[in-house]
């Protein structure tokens, strides 16, 4: 049976760039496969955009969404808190009920960088969802929030310093900078290139910041097809193991 897994995410999009193309391939191999995002409220035009994007990366459950506030986008849930001044004990409660609920074996969110661009949303999930993967374990911390699971691994998708400098030159057009890890961080490559239709069918789901000239699903848009191809067709993480004997490997890794 192949590992179920959830990703925990900070925007609609990040679950297409960040890892559209592992998700796909769980998805495929009939695995549970499930996604939260922090911010944007159910009903937004991004929410539906959402939607449409785990459609298209054979993803079965529905979008899961915290509904909190963008860091920069206040529309994005009005009257709600933005996702980064959320009291801690609030947003780990509310993570532990979908990782109980879901059960996953592996857990994929965005590395301490908040990957490429640094964004605060990105970081801060990242910073939650740590405390979130011990704190689902533990029977009596939450205990209204379902039975306790441990998950077997964190996967942090991150990219190496070896693969940054294409990104670094995209990104830069656009006034962007670019992070990355030392290649020895890097524990998992991932070749999504079998699934790279449904990755950047998803990407393109996102309708909204496509037609944003600096968001990264507009920059990617812009490119040629084997540029993109190469840029998207390769995923990377950082795995932290949270359950020794757990199950939990992302499927068809090398490194």
């Amino acid at each position: 049976m192949p590992s179920s897994l959830l990703a925990v995410v900070a925007h609609p999009d990040d679950e297409a760039l960040v890892a559209g193309g592992v998700l796909a391939q769980h998805a495929a191999a009939g695995a549970r496969t499930a996604v939260v995002t922090a911010t944007w409220a159910p009903g937004t035009a991004r929410a539906g955009e959402l939607a449409d994007s785990l459609t298209a990366l054979g993803v079965r459950e529905p979008p899961r969404l915290l509904g909190y506030a963008d860091h920069r986008v206040p529309a994005s849930a009005p009257g709600r808190p933005r996702w980064c001044d959320v009291p801690v004990d609030e947003a780990v409660g509310s993570l532990v009920a979908h990782i109980r609920e879901v059960r996953p074996d592996i857990v994929v969110t965005h590395d301490a960088y908040g990957q490429l661009t640094g964004h605060p949303d990105h970081r801060h999930t990242h910073r939650m969802t740590m405390l979130v993967v011990t704190a689902a374990g533990l029977g009596q911390l939450y205990p209204r929030a379902g039975e306790p699971w441990q998950p077997g691994a964190v996967y942090l998708a991150t990219h190496p310093h070896f693969g940054a400098a294409e990104w670094g030159e995209l990104l830069g057009g656009v006034g962007k900078s670019v992070l990355s890890v030392p290649d020895a961080h890097v524990t998992a490559t991932v070749d999504v290139r079998p699934w790279l239709d449904r990755k950047w069918a998803a990407i393109l789901a996102h309708r909204s910041e496509v037609r944003r000239e600096r968001a990264l699903p507009a920059v990617l848009a812009r490119l040629p097809g084997r540029t993109r191809d190469r840029v998207l067709g390769t995923e990377y993480y950082t795995r932290v193991t949270f359950a020794p004997d757990a199950p939990g490997g992302l499927r068809r890794l090398t490194g």
